[in-house]
């Protein structure tokens, strides 16, 4: 049977571009793999003489080398050539039609062998023709192999690209064209000699000036900074080139003459090279005599000395740093700069400590800022440093700023006369430590003077003295200064210990340690009159009041604790006249106090500080309404703990007093020994709040009448002490009646509550039995172990009676059931009150931290408003909380 051939003539003409572009992408690929030796050797080689390899090498090896170059290249290219073959058309579409699922191409060009004369099989082929037509329309062109790493295993060719780029950025491709001429001066060394000449020019490199390359330098004149170097080389015979320059401010004749000149083994005089380098001083001509010479006129651009002014007065931050602004300029930038300080002694109030002359003390030296980004011409700076460990702190110095250039050249600021800022103390007890340790450093002899000051000081430290560690720490500081002044001179290693510890003692007493928030307070509140007084900056105003209200939120935050332990329902912080102060008004307060010391108005700060402090001091923390009559059982039985763990309280300092009686018996006549065995302090110091005889000033419980001195305590089970072990017996029994009246519901709140008034009753009963065998230091652990198991249990039925009543009010759903019927809370959360809906009987404010929750329920506030999928009336009503809070 005959073959049919069905393909038609335009069948193949939809694929003109796609197979176009990939004959020449096959085309790019072939040219590629064969070629890629060719422009790695043309690469490398112009690289290599964009650096200046001519200059490196003889004329013979230059030539040699260009020689084996030349020759790579021509096998190259012969290699490449022989390999190479033009992509046919065929090839083309091959490769397309390889990249197509069904190969539609090669199906275009097959003829119907059997079945032609069959109308339906003639009907099956001209559609399947039509759908390999289709297919084959869409065909994109092939994109080209072009990786060469099979090729090119060392990768030669990017070593190449590299050198070439580099080259690019760094070398000079002009030089490509002197090959020519450096060949033919070799080829002709048996002629007549050629020279030849190449010059540089290249500033100082902390100007950032570009170096010049005189050869391509087309004008007359140009500009170069002082110091800046002029290298000169000249090739071929001395006769034939020659340098003429007044720069350098040499004599000319030896300006023609170059140190470096070599001339080659065998004395042949066209292969002499002279390198001349000139360092330019001054304005003047640059000349090439002889042949293919130039002249240039340079003018030299003088380098200034750098400047530098102090801006404005030295400011003092809160923490006592220094800060002093200042400006620099300099024709090309300022790299290094200090600030010089000294102290300024016929400005120094020469008294007290100070009327002595000052040991030597090297000036106090800073370095300046400089910017670290952009450009160090002209700027302006702040140095801010801390010299408030220095002995030249608060004391008259002159202040000058000296900065310097990269040629070395300094300027200098005029002198400032200041007082060096440094950290003030507003604690009077704390300043004279700091003064004293100011006298120490000022010179050694004031010692003697120091301790008996210190001495005076720590005599009666009550009132004086209220930190107990700071006080220790000046005892202790006290004694090493007698100890170094009795053995002669101080050493100046033990004056900077004792400094040191002076300043340690000075930070203890100004930023507190104190345990008790109203101490803080008062302490914090002394300060800010202090600062009044003394015209304090704004800047410690700002730090001071900050420190004022952190100790008074601690202050009535430990109210809110107090309370909470009392059982009270709600705090009413309250004024010595009764009104009620609130956290907006205190705030106001202090806002108000801190505008009037801003505004300069001293005096009306001072008398609104003295009425907060008052308002402050009687701040109390009042029961809910209605007083103890309308408590719960619950309520009565904690009030009655309380009761009973003060009583326990007092009974355990009664037998701490009792036992430091023994002791201070015991150690008579023994060095005075302490209750914990050791030996007791020179002089026996009392500690601020503690009478010289042991006792503590603050004790809870009161002494009986005629107990002290009375033989009759002395001994186990007798006299005071089995007095105690009869009062501890009947608080055992108190609290036993007290367990037998807890609230009955059951949780578990309220059993740890049982289990810890438990141990509370054991450990009662080892105190008592302790007590009646005289041993007082086992009776006041096991009344230690009491009062911690008395605290656990009342903190457990806090917790009961709190749940109980969470439980009572509906829970925290979102809805409260009131009354047998239910009501829906508000946005925050809360149910309305038993009396209507504008109302609520939950504590909102619960917890430890008050104020943080009161925060977070106005952010919960902005938060809400802030969702506009909201109902538009719960949006109304938060907008009005939010304008009125």
């Amino acid at each position: 049977m005959s073959r049919i051939r069905t393909l038609p003539p335009e069948a193949l003409k939809r694929l003109k571009w796609p197979l176009r572009l990939t004959r020449w992408g096959m085309a790019a690929e072939r040219i590629t793999r064969r070629f890629w030796p060719v422009w790695t050797i043309l690469l490398g080689l112009i690289a290599a003489l964009a650096f200046g390899v001519q200059d490196v090498l003889p004329a013979g090896a230059l030539a040699a080398g260009g020689g084996v170059v030349l020759l790579a290249l021509a096998v190259a290219l012969a290699r490449g050539a022989r390999g190479f073959r033009w992509p046919t058309r065929a090839e083309a579409l091959a490769r397309i039609d390889a990249r197509l699922p069904g190969r539609p191409i090669a199906a275009l060009e097959d003829e119907l062998a059997l079945g032609a004369a069959d109308a339906g099989t003639w009907a099956v082929w001209r559609a399947h023709v039509a759908r390999m037509a289709e297919r084959a329309a869409a065909a994109p062109a092939v994109l080209p192999d072009l990786r060469l790493a099979r090729h090119d295993p060392f990768a030669l060719r990017y070593v190449a690209l590299t050198a070439f780029v580099i080259a690019l950025l760094f070398g000079t491709l002009g030089r490509v064209a002197e090959v020519k001429g450096v060949l033919g001066a070799g080829q002709r060394q048996a002629g007549a000699p050629v020279a030849t000449w190449e010059a540089w020019a290249e500033p100082p490199a902390y100007t950032g000036r570009p170096g010049l390359y005189l050869n391509k330098l087309d004008d007359p004149a140009f500009e170069l900074p002082e110091g800046s170097r002029i290298v000169v080389r000249l090739y071929g015979p001395a006769a034939a080139l020659g340098l003429e320059e007044s720069l350098s401010g040499a004599a000319p004749a030896a300006a023609g003459q170059g140190e470096g000149a070599a001339a080659p083994a065998g004395g042949q005089a066209a292969a002499e090279l002279r390198a001349i380098e000139i360092v330019v001083r001054q304005s003047g001509r640059l000349a090439i005599r002889g042949e293919g010479g130039r002249g240039w006129r340079v003018e030299v651009l003088p380098d200034r000395a750098p400047e530098v002014r102090v801006e404005g007065l030295a400011t003092r931050r809160p923490d006592g740093a220094m800060a002093q602004e200042f400006s620099a300029r300099d024709d090309y930038g300022v790299v290094s700069g200090q600030a010089r300080i000294e102290i300024d002694l016929d400005a120094v109030p020469r008294r007290y400590g100070l009327a002595v002359a000052p040991e030597p003390r090297d000036p106090l030296v800073f370095d300046l800022p400089l910017p670290i980004t952009g450009s160090r011409a002209e700027f302006t700076e702040t140095l801010v440093e801390d010299a408030s460990r220095h002995p030249w702190a608060n004391l008259p110095v002159r202040m000058v700023f000296e900065v310097a250039d990269g040629k070395g050249q300094t300027g200098a600021s005029e002198p400032v006369r200041l007082d060096l800022p440094g950290r003030r103390f507003f604690d009077p007890v704390a300043a004279a430590v700091i003064e004293l340790r100011r006298d120490l450093l000022w010179n050694r002899a004031n010692g003697r003077r120091v301790s008996q000051i210190l001495h005076a000081i720590t005599h009666r430290p009550e009132g004086l003295l209220r930190n107990e560690r700071a006080y220790l720490m000046l005892r202790v500081a006290m004694r090493r200064l007698d100890g170094a002044l009795a053995q002669g001179p101080l050493s100046a290693g033990m004056r900077d210990e004792i400094a040191e510890a002076f300043w340690q003692i000075a930070e203890l007493i100004e930023d507190g340690g104190l345990a008790d928030a109203l101490e803080r307070m008062r302490q914090a509140q002394e300060r800010l009159s202090e600062a009044i007084r003394n015209g304090a900056s704004p800047e410690e105003i700002q730090k001071l009041m900050d420190d004022l209200r952190q100790a008074t939120d601690d202050y009535i935050r430990q109210l809110a604790e107090n309370m909470q332990r009392r059982g009270a329902d709600e705090p009413n912080r309250q004024a010595e006249n009764g009104q009620t102060l609130t956290g907006d008004q205190l705030q106001q307060m202090m806002d108000e106090i801190q505008r009037l010391m801003e505004e300069g108005r001293m005096a009306e700060a001072q008398e609104l500080l003295d009425q907060l402090s008052r308002m402050m001091e009687n701040l109390r923390v009042t029961e809910g309404q209605g007083g103890q009559d309308q408590q719960g059982p619950g309520q009565r039985a904690l009030e009655n703990l309380r009761q009973t763990l003060r009583d326990q309280q007092g009974l355990s300092d009664e037998a701490f007093r009792e036992l430091q009686r023994q002791f201070g018996q015991q150690g008579q006549g023994q060095g005075q020994q302490n209750p914990q065995g050791g030996q007791g302090q020179a002089g026996n110091d009392p500690l601020p709040g503690q009478r010289p005889d042991g006792g503590e000033g603050g004790g809870r419980a009161e002494r009986r009448p005629g107990a002290q001195g009375d033989p009759s305590r002395e001994g186990p089970g007798g006299g005071e002490a089995g007095s105690l072990a009869d009062r501890q017996q009947s608080l055992r029994e108190t609290l036993r009646r007290q367990q037998g009246g807890l609230p009955g519901d059951p949780s578990a709140e309220a059993e740890a509550a049982r289990r810890a008034l438990d141990e509370a009753g054991r450990a009662m009963d080892g105190a008592e039995q302790a007590l009646r065998r005289g041993d007082m230091a086992e009776a006041i652990e096991r009344q230690a172990e009491a009062i911690e198991n008395l605290r656990e249990g009342m903190r457990s039925l806090g917790e009961a009676l709190a749940r109980n009543q969470s439980d009572q009010l509906g829970g925290q759903g979102e809805t409260a059931t009131q009354s047998g019927r239910e009501v829906p809370r508000d946005p925050l959360g809360r149910s309305a009150g038993e009396f209507g809906r504008l109302g609520t009987n939950e504590n909102l404010l619960q917890g430890e931290d008050v104020y943080r929750r009161a925060r977070d329920l106005l952010d919960e506030i902005r938060r809400r408003s802030g969702e506009r999928d909201r109902p538009q009336e719960e949006l109304d009503y938060l907008r009005r909380l939010l304008d009125r809070f």
